[in-house]
């Protein structure tokens, strides 16, 4: 048992999903207190929740706060670090206690992004593997270091999490984790990613696509104006507005929207510091690196196909 940390729960309407995810959670080594924030379900599930697992604390949100739903129950959470979960992931044995170790051994780390797996297949998340090759200078710090994590699979010094606001209730859902990853680096915390902190994602089939790339591609211009250059903010606004303007028959509605809160972002905006930038920008440039050799790879490969191909059309 481990009473040092606690793990949070975030769910809507996905009762099945958010059942199997809590009894799985029960049943670990670490017997974490589990507090599960219900966004304004309409399926039963706070009800069916605290009939099968009393031990479980359920706070109703009332409506669908969105990412907003996690602050409402780390409020409840009385643990050094809470673990957050989506209702279609689960932390694996040993993961927890991991995660305490790690934070107790190093002061300066705030948040640890988990090794996902992803379905029954147990593959590797992609941006794991991105967190893994992190360019950053992680001296002294026990893994390597990101400036982003996995917000439904991440563990957070609850103090921290707190200090910072924890998640920006304007943003709903979809890349929420960006505003709160520059918030602790600019308070001058760590944000790490750990193999040994392993949790596994079975993608739930009750997801709407084209709505969560909207709030994407939104929020990256919202969080853009609030903290980083203007000359970044506005980029992100003309890919946002592009983004829309490739998927969304109500456009105008949509974009209009966008303007609306661009102009609240603009009034709250509060620029992180230099040092940040300078972490943002070196993750960036390691990245397009990254990008490109995979394209130049892609576009080899494609060439070696046709000239294959043109050879075979030869003979």
């Amino acid at each position: 048992m481990n009473d040092r940390i606690s793990v949070v729960v975030l769910t809507h309407n996905r009762l099945p999903e958010v059942t199997r995810t809590v009894s799985h959670l029960l049943s670990l080594p670490e017997a974490p207190p589990v507090i599960v924030a219900d966004n304004g379900s309409t399926d039963g599930t706070a009800t069916a929740l605290r009939e099968r697992f009393p031990d479980v604390q359920v706070i109703e949100c009332g409506a669908n706060l969105g990412a907003a739903g996690r602050n409402r129950a780390a409020k409840l959470a009385r643990t050094d670090y809470i673990a957050f979960s989506d209702d279609d992931t689960e932390w694996q044995p040993g993961a927890l206690d991991e995660a305490v170790r790690i934070l107790d051994s190093a002061p300066r780390v705030a948040v640890i992004s988990g090794r996902v797996l992803v379905g029954e297949s147990r593959e590797l998340d992609p941006t794991c593997a991105r967190m893994r090759a992190s360019p950053l200078d992680r001296a002294g710090l026990p893994g390597p270091a990101l400036v982003g994590y996995m917000a439904g699979a991440c563990v957070f010094r609850a103090a921290v999490f707190r200090k910072v606001g924890g998640y920006e209730p304007r943003l709903f859902i979809g890349g929420e984790e960006a505003l709160v990853a520059l918030d602790v680096l600019d308070a001058g915390h760590a944000i790490v990613y750990c193999d040994a902190v392993v949790t596994v994602h079975r993608p739930s089939a009750a997801r709407d696509a084209p709505l969560r790339r909207r709030m994407l591609a939104r929020n990256a211009a919202l969080v853009a104006w609030l903290r980083l250059p203007r000359g970044e903010a506005l980029t992100a606004s003309l890919r946002a507005l592009a983004a829309l303007r490739a998927g969304e028959r109500n456009f105008l509605r949509h974009a209009a929207a966008l303007l609306r809160d661009i102009g609240w972002a603009m009034r709250r905006r509060r620029a992180v510091g230099a040092a940040v930038m300078r972490m943002c920008e070196q993750v960036r440039q390691a990245e397009l690196a990254a990008f490109g050799r995979r394209e130049a790879l892609q576009r080899l490969r494609s060439a070696r196909r046709y000239t294959l191909r043109a050879s075979d059309k030869r003979q």
